[in-house]
């Protein structure tokens, strides 16, 4: 009883610390008087190591914590391999997408497709896709701590999730970027502790890392370097690095809420030296997830405590551990649901910073009631549109309560919406000759696509891909004497449904054997399309924009020579691959003057922001 109530208090402190160190920030850094200081915080008021904490954990979310430690102890260490494509991803956004775009002095990154393709329509196709995903993965992160707080304390998810999104809306209403990337830097260092707290004692109760090691290995959690091409495995070496890559790859290259945290810092300099070092940051908070999956599951390989029913849902398992390992360190569970309950509100205060930015610069904007809005009036719509959007986070929350897991949740949608945000950004940069109607044709298709496959694969019948468990070892001191056990009625009653929900022929003995994945026979063409993994949808909706806005470009006129683009709104080496492969002196414009008199080239009909001229001389290549 003591126990809890330290752990309640403990919880309550750091909700308070939360929105101490919000006022703090507001009262002590700079005012945000404009809609760019709310927007992208005043330069130079935030510090480096906040930054790179606030990049790793903006991509990692709440799913670090609670959700790989599940996916390892359940599936094994197959997601861990995605690690390889986040971490090639890096560079290629320095190389690639950085030069292209960085100092245009734009709020919205989807500016940059309206300058390039002169077109709305492109532009609010992206900033549209990429209001779902945040919409959908934000759905994820307002769930994932309302798991452990029903673990451990009994709250209902609606309670919980409605909790956790009120108080976001009202740290949005309070802060901008800069509050939040703070919120994100101090959560990420309380989780990195509760982490390395969990991983030293689990390596004394399962004597020592060596163990640790031969216990995973032997029981097949350790899978690594599976490059089995076969599409339909749910994660290989192949699909977890070319999948995760292209994620990646949109997420940091092509995504407002990442794009956002490089325009607040100084210079180009400083943006390519913090995604340097956020590489080996990324390597160590994603290891550190998988390393506390290894210690649980070495501590729970003979007696698992979901085929026992005191768990029911996988992601259960690491507040079930705290609460039967840390019962003698007083106020321990606190601090981590505190943790997750705040992790998750900062990552859904800086995300809605984002929405709210992109919905109101390309699409609340260009209402004529809004046009020529001061920019007072400007930053209230913002905060406004920050509110309504954190209402349908709520409701997608309540969706995400119904899915198998916080990880396949997040990457389906991430992935799903990957590949047209990607794609149409290649277009942009490496394809000098497409038009707007190619990347419009593109994108559209590409979410056609994929939505098909999506809907299609909820025909085709999978069983979840569970490995074996064991129940064999368990004995009167397995867990903590304050873990009530589970009466012989009531084991009998989850055994059968334990049974029924898995399988029907589901064999329940001391050791329980979750089915392998299975799907529908491969009998025909669309069956074997429906059954393609989600890691490969990122890749798939790249090409298919790419190619469709390629073929659609050519079939529009494209390449003739009338039309010219701003050489800077390409990248210098699509420019080199043009001139060699057509032989052609492509006609681009730069700042100056037309060698024929001045000359506009139209970008859209808004005021525009960026420093580029708005005359252009036509100039050879």
């Amino acid at each position: 009883m003591q126990s809890i109530i330290f752990d309640y208090a403990v919880f309550l402190l750091l909700i308070a610390l939360s929105f101490a160190v919000l006022i703090y920030s507001k009262i002590s850094g700079p005012k945000e008087q404009t809609k760019a200081d709310y927007v992208f915080a005043s330069k130079g008021s935030v510090s480096m190591g906040a930054m790179l904490l606030s990049i790793a954990r903006g991509f990692l979310g709440v799913k670090v914590f609670l959700g790989y430690p599940s996916e390892f102890y359940y599936r094994g260490s197959g997601m861990w391999e995605t690690l390889y494509g986040m971490s090639l991803a890096f560079p290629l956004v320095l190389y690639f997408f950085l030069p292209v775009y960085f100092n245009l002095g734009i709020t919205s990154v989807y500016q940059y497709l309206d300058m390039r393709f002169k077109s709305r329509l492109v532009r609010r196709l992206a900033s549209a896709t990429y209001f779902i995903r945040s919409i959908l993965n934000l759905g994820v992160t307002v769930f994932t701590p309302c798991v452990a707080l029903k673990t451990v304390m009994g709250l209902p998810y609606w309670f919980s999730i409605i909790l956790i999104t009120s108080i976001a809306i009202v740290f949005t209403l309070l802060g901008g970027l800069r509050s939040a990337i703070l919120a994100d830097a101090v959560q990420s260092l309380v989780m990195i502790g509760c982490s390395i707290i969990i991983i030293v004692h689990g390596f004394f109760i399962a004597k020592g890392p060596l163990n640790v090691f031969e216990v995973t290995k032997e029981r097949n959690r350790l899978d690594f370097f599976n490059f089995d091409m076969d599409p339909t495995i749910r994660v290989s070496t192949v699909s977890a690095t070319l999948g995760q890559l292209f994620m990646s790859l949109s997420m940091f290259g092509c995504q407002q809420n990442f794009v956002q945290r490089y325009f607040s810092m100084d210079s180009q300099k400083q943006v390519e030296k913090a995604l340097w070092l956020t590489i080996p940051l990324m390597i160590f908070l994603f290891s550190l997830s998988w390393i506390v999956g290894m210690v649980i599951f070495t501590v729970y390989a003979d007696c698992d405590p979901r085929a026992l029913g005191y768990i029911s849902e996988i992601d259960e398992i690491i507040p079930f551990y705290i609460e039967d390992k840390f019962y003698f360190l007083p106020g321990f569970m606190g601090l981590v649901l505190a943790s997750l309950f705040n992790s998750g509100l900062s990552i859904l205060v800086s995300n809605l910073n984002s929405i709210s930015t992109v919905a109101w610069e390309d699409f609340v904007s260009q209402i004529p009631i809004f046009k020529g809005a001061s920019e007072k009036n400007q930053l209230l719509c913002i905060k406004s549109i920050s509110v309504i959007t954190g209402f349908i986070v709520m409701g997608v929350a309540f969706i995400v309560a119904h899915s198998s897991g916080v990880i396949d949740a997040s990457q389906l949608m991430t992935s799903a919406t990957s590949g047209p945000l990607l794609g149409v950004f290649v277009l942009a940069m490496f394809f000098p000759s497409t038009n707007w109607k190619g990347a419009a044709a593109g994108m559209i298709s590409s979410h056609l696509m994929t939505l098909f496959i999506v809907i299609g694969s909820l025909s085709i019948a999978k069983v979840p891909e569970y490995l074996p468990v064991s129940t064999e070892g368990c004995t009167n001191t397995t867990f903590s004497p304050h873990i009530e056990p589970i009466f012989d009625v009531q084991y009998e009653q989850y055994k059968m449904s334990f049974i029924n929900k898995t399988h029907d022929d589901l064999a329940f003995s001391s050791v329980l054997s979750s089915p392998e994945f299975k799907s529908s026979p491969k009998d025909d063409i669309l069956t074997m399309l429906y059954s393609i993994t989600y890691m490969y949808y990122s890749l798939l909706g790249t090409f298919v924009t790419v190619f469709v806005g390629v073929i659609v470009s050519y079939m529009t006129d494209l390449w003739s020579k009338e039309e010219s683009t701003n050489e800077d709104l390409l990248h210098p080496m699509s420019l080199k691959v043009k001139s060699m492969c057509t032989g052609e002196k492509q006609r681009y414009v730069t700042d100056g003057k037309h060698n024929n008199g001045p000359s506009t080239l139209p970008m859209t009909n808004e005021a525009q922001p960026t420093p580029l001229s708005s005359v252009f001389t036509v100039k050879s290549n």
